[in-house]
């Protein structure tokens, strides 16, 4: 390999930190980066902007206003559907990391501005079409493919740049970009509950679309990629560095045995991260509590989940952002066993809400913030393209597979879909504990 495609995918600074570990805390993977500033605040707000609405309809944040959506449509609509129903959050969420494997060469030809414009025309009109739908495959191909694929072009602008100009403060930065889905669903799962009793789910779908247009408009105006990220844009534009070399790099990548460690992550956890904000109003429904229950139980999870991402990601930056990885996965995974199957009660579904919500927000905010420590600052798009590519088979199947083991008896049985998704975010969080020693051994001291 020449010095032109050669890259360096070694854990940042682990040679010379993993050697100061002293009596005090210290911290291994500490990358040098734009780390503030006038534009790199506004880089957050449009992320947020996005994360705030695009994301609160299906949510790799946490899908809350699709959950109103999914038990409308199985109760009123298409009556009895659920399983074929469900496909359509999966479909959208796992097309949301489509441009992944290509994901370094669509950012270097269109750039983020011109990402978040295809984005700007696709998710708006996707839920337009959606609103007058008549068949599941309409939703499918709206609901589904339409806003999955606009969202993939939100996605990887909106996830890199706040990697891209933060370092000490990347955990602060990404918690308030992801802590838009907590807000937006804190507000938007009313709204969109309250068009469904009194417009019709219809209307409920324009007014998320008007919505949705608006804060894309905001995230056009405000990402922008680093001046580093461009630079390095620039170079491989003159040294005419193509798919081969995109291959080439991703192929280091994959060389990298803790880059590999969240991959495996992010495949594990994806299958059943979602699961309880999927079902949980269907859940609550169940059990004949009151229908705004649901809502609500919604809007305290996104309440609780934009907390954790502000909390969560301002303390990682002190205490290591794949320290806390580890506890927010491996915790998340332990409400969904230990409360959730238990939960027969209003008390005790609040409960799992507050708890689950606050360690999945968690989880969800240190997945992305710990990669560059992973991968190398220099190698964030090629990263997030891998890294997120993989999540797309847990987000397709993860949660049909849920809904179809809970319907396996009658009456539906969510004790099932409990015990899955909790076993799958258990695990992941092991596969975060093992990074973790990779890195730094296994002194709870040390900063990672």
């Amino acid at each position: 390999m020449d010095e032109k495609t050669q890259i360096s995918i070694k854990p940042l600074a682990l040679e010379e930190t993993g050697k100061k570990q002293h009596d005090g805390i210290g911290e291994v993977g500490v990358i040098d980066a734009p780390d503030g500033g006038k534009t790199a605040w506004t880089v957050v707000f449009g992320s947020f902007c996005v994360s705030f609405d695009t994301f609160l309809l299906y949510s790799y944040g946490v899908n809350y206003s699709w959950g109103l959506f999914l038990r409308n449509y199985n109760e009123f609509v298409y009556i009895g559907k659920m399983t074929q129903l469900s496909w359509i959050g999966s479909i959208c969420i796992s097309l949301y990391f489509i441009i992944g494997p290509v994901n370094e060469w669509v950012v270097r030809k269109l750039g983020y501005t011109k990402m978040l414009m295809i984005a700007t025309i696709l998710c708006p009109l996707a839920l337009m079409l959606a609103s007058i739908s008549h068949q599941i495959w309409h939703l499918y191909l709206t609901q589904g493919v339409m806003f999955g694929i606009g969202a993939s072009f939100v996605w990887f602008p909106c996830i890199g740049a706040p990697q891209e100009w933060f370092s000490s403060r990347r955990g602060t930065a990404v918690g308030i970009t992801m802590c838009g889905s907590g807000v937006g669903g804190l507000v938007i799962s009313n709204i969109c509950q309250a068009a469904i009793l009194n417009l019709g789910y219809r209307w409920s779908l324009r007014i998320a679309g008007f919505i949705c247009f608006f804060f894309l408009i905001l995230a056009t105006i405000f990402v922008k990629q680093s001046p580093a990220q461009l630079a390095k844009q620039l170079k491989q534009d003159q040294e005419n560095e193509g798919f081969t070399e995109m291959i080439k790099k991703q192929k280091e990548l994959l060389k990298n045995s803790q880059f590999n460690i969240m991959l495996m992550v992010g495949f594990v956890t994806t299958f059943g991260y979602l699961v309880p904000s999927f079902l949980l109003p269907s859940y609550a429904r169940f059990l004949n509590l009151n229908p705004w229950i649901g809502t609500n139980l919604s809007a305290i999870m996104s309440a609780i989940n934009a907390v954790s991402k502000l909390v969560i990601g301002s303390t990682s930056d002190r205490m290591g952002r794949i320290n806390g990885l580890f506890i927010c996965t491996f915790l998340a995974g332990i409400m969904s066993l230990a409360i959730w199957t238990n939960a027969r009660t209003e008390a005790t579904i609040w409960v799992f809400a507050v708890l689950y919500g606050f360690f999945g927000g968690g989880h969800l905010t240190l997945f992305p913030a710990s990669l560059p420590q992973v991968a190398g600052y220099e190698n964030i798009a090629a990263a997030n393209g891998l890294l997120y590519f993989t999540n797309t088979f847990g987000y397709l199947f993860g949660t049909p597979i849920a809904s179809a083991i809970i319907n396996r008896s009658t009456p539906p049985n969510y004790v099932y879909a409990a015990v899955w998704s909790g076993l799958l975010m258990a695990v992941g969080g092991l596969f975060c504990l093992a990074l973790r020693v990779m890195r730094a051994g296994w002194n709870p001291m040390v900063k990672v």
